[in-house]
């Protein structure tokens, strides 16, 4: 039986933040965003898509999947098929570039062979992925040469990331969508060389700079830029699947507004607050641009459970999708720990799953 002896460290700091199948895989169908709508829509068939999931982001021992998924592959699997069995359609899976990029101009394709039968597990879980890119979670992992390179130096590295994945990745409909970078921002002031990295939470950065020095740049022109040219590696490659980027909810108006044009959807990552839900509406209102909204992160954190599966309710006409957490252990297993933690997680997990929308 799994256990989760870091979930609790989690849950104090802030945020708990070749398959084999013997039946035929359910056929996917490719999503886009619904015409006219504030939604989605499966391709073939035109029903309505919510998105609906988790962030598979890292294991109950805090492993991100490059961790484990070369010599553990049996529990990526497992992992699958009961975020399925939670009524998940999505899976949120963070990539990390230096586990991708062996050098500025080199893919490794070890982990793109892993990524191909990533792809092969979703389709035949019947599972999307939201694809995650250039995450430098751990500092530790991230080499020298990439934390050293000038501002349009590491851009082109990103841009080469990018174009490996979607050369990989054009062609299945498992791909709900890339989504560009984990919680980006632009200083307004300079910051030191190398300091790309912020927002450090039990070992892990999941904010990311985009430059660092504005050098009388607007910040959000420098997004702007940044963002075109990330799509634009994507579209070299892959002309279908749907484009985002996983916004702080604290991100300004202007950013928000200058990135925008260049995605296909708009995902913000929110917990809501006890006494507070009215700014949690207000921010939602914020992200409504004229294209589909999706809670890209959510958890009961600053809140009871409750409370977020009436907001979630709530808030159904202006948020097309929402994806939570799940870090490997079900309910039943988390139940079994008799820990305080432990019992948040399974009864959020239980929770979210009967609050799951009809598809």
């Amino acid at each position: 039986m799994k256990t989760a002896p870091a979930i609790a460290v989690l849950v104090a700091m802030g945020l708990i933040a070749g398959c084999a199948t013997h039946r035929s895989p359910p056929r996917l169908d490719w999503i886009q965003v619904a015409p006219g709508q504030p939604g989605f829509v499966e391709a073939r068939r035109g029903q309505p898509f919510t998105p609906w999931g988790f962030n598979y982001d890292r294991d109950f021992q805090m492993r991100l999947i490059e961790d484990f998924w070369e010599t553990e592959w049996s529990t990526v699997v497992e992992d699958f098929r009961e975020m399925k069995a939670l009524g998940a359609n999505v899976v949120r899976v963070h990539l990390q570039l230096p586990r991708f990029m062996t050098a500025p101009d080199r893919p490794n394709n070890r982990a793109l062979r892993r990524l191909r039968q990533l792809l092969a597990l979703a389709e035949a879980t019947g599972l999307y992925l939201d694809l995650t890119g250039l995450g430098c979670y751990r500092k530790a992992d991230v080499p020298a040469w990439l934390s050293a390179l000038a501002e349009a130096e590491r851009w082109q590295v990103q841009a080469r990331f990018w174009e490996a994945i979607a050369r990989i990745c054009a062609d299945s409909p498992a791909v709900f969508c890339y989504n560009l970078i984990n919680e980006p921002f632009v200083p307004g002031q300079p910051r030191p060389p190398g300091d790309w990295l912020a927002g450090e939470l039990a070992g892990f950065y999941y904010v990311q700079a985009l430059a660092l020095d504005p050098a009388g740049r607007a910040p959000p022109e420098i997004a702007r830029h940044w963002t075109e040219q990330m799509v634009a590696a994507i579209r070299r490659h892959d002309a279908r699947h749907l484009i985002t980027l996983g916004f702080l909810p604290n991100s300004s108006t202007p950013f928000i507004h200058a990135v925008a044009p260049a995605l296909d959807f708009v995902c913000v990552h929110l917990y809501p607050q006890t006494g507070k839900l009215a700014a949690a509406r207000e921010t939602l209102r914020r992200f409504q641009v004229g294209k589909p909204v999706v809670v890209e992160e959510t958890f009961p954190l600053h809140c009871r459970s409750e409370e977020l599966v009436a907001f979630i309710q709530e808030e159904s006409a202006t948020v097309a999708g929402w994806l939570s957490f799940y870090w490997g252990q079900t309910p039943e297993e988390l139940a079994a720990e008799s820990t305080m933690s432990a019992a948040i997680i399974g009864g959020w997990l239980k929770q979210f799953g009967q609050t799951n929308p009809p598809q």
